[in-house]
């Protein structure tokens, strides 16, 4: 069995007594190098793992925030292997292990295993699929299987215990625990649903579980790690590299990996 690099980061900073920061950003906003900086921005700040997002037309999920940078990259001339790029360009700087979070249609599009072969190339860790189930991904297991990619799958508070199950036994690296029903975005307060169903997946097999949707300060990252494994922050993250650029973003990163340490 493949060791995941990003359940690697995850177990030790859970062995060290604390958790994992996950940190979202999107490729080629603002720019596709700004992108880069801005993530090795991220993991010198704290962040353990990084979730770089592939702009996609039709982002279902995401909140507005973080659709206006994907949007803007699109305009700006965003490719898929501009994502590749990407990865290998911050895998050359950091060691934190580098997630792709991508809706499924593109890497249809680009071929699944074509897809999975450059982002093994690059040096990526995986993929984030939140629209693709696992009861409809075997040619992405198969593929992840032969390249050695994490593949995170989606749980809400919504989903049946059958459907737990199938993404606990279907991920490797974690699984992504929706916190809140309906779009990414930051919230005053992380829903309370997040922690029975971190719950429920645990009670379901499952060893490495993040939270995300609605994080965005220290204080929910530290509440989230009292019983998830990882908080994941995006929206938030995005906000300030929208508005204060990598100074800003390295900043906001630091303050919420505060919330990963115990308070003195």
């Amino acid at each position: 069995m493949t060791t995941s690099p990003v359940a690697s980061a995850i177990r030790t900073r859970v062995d060290a007594g604390s958790g994992a920061l996950v940190g979202y950003l999107p490729v080629g906003f603002p720019s596709l190098g700004a992108s880069v900086d801005a993530a090795v921005a991220l993991v010198e700040n704290g962040v353990d793992v990084l979730e770089m997002g592939l702009p996609y037309s039709d982002p279902v999920m995401d909140g507005p925030v973080i659709q206006a940078a994907t949007q803007r990259a699109l305009a700006d001339g965003f490719r898929l292997r501009d994502g590749f790029t990407a990865v290998k360009a911050i895998t050359e700087q950091v060691s934190a292990p580098v997630l792709i979070m991508t809706y499924w249609n593109p890497v249809v599009q680009y071929g699944v295993d074509r897809f999975a072969d450059g982002l093994a190339a690059a040096g990526g860790a995986g993929l984030i699929t939140p629209d693709l189930i696992p009861d409809e991904a075997a040619p992405w297991l198969s593929a992840s299987e032969r390249a050695g990619l994490d593949r995170v799958f989606l749980a809400a508070p919504s989903s049946t215990d059958a459907r737990l199950r199938q993404a606990v036994d279907a991920s490797r690296g974690f699984v992504y625990a929706v916190s809140t029903m309906g779009i990414t975005g930051a919230r005053a307060d992380v829903d309370a649903a997040a922690r029975t169903l971190v719950g429920r997946l645990r009670d379901a097999g499952a060893t490495s579980t993040c939270v995300g949707i609605g994080i965005s300060t220290a204080a929910q990252v530290r509440e989230v790690l009292e019983y998830a494994d990882g908080a994941i922050v995006g929206s938030a993250l995005v906000k300030a590299l929208a508005e204060g650029g990598i100074e800003a973003v390295g900043t906001l990163a630091a303050e919420l990996a505060s919330g990963t340490r115990n308070p003195a």
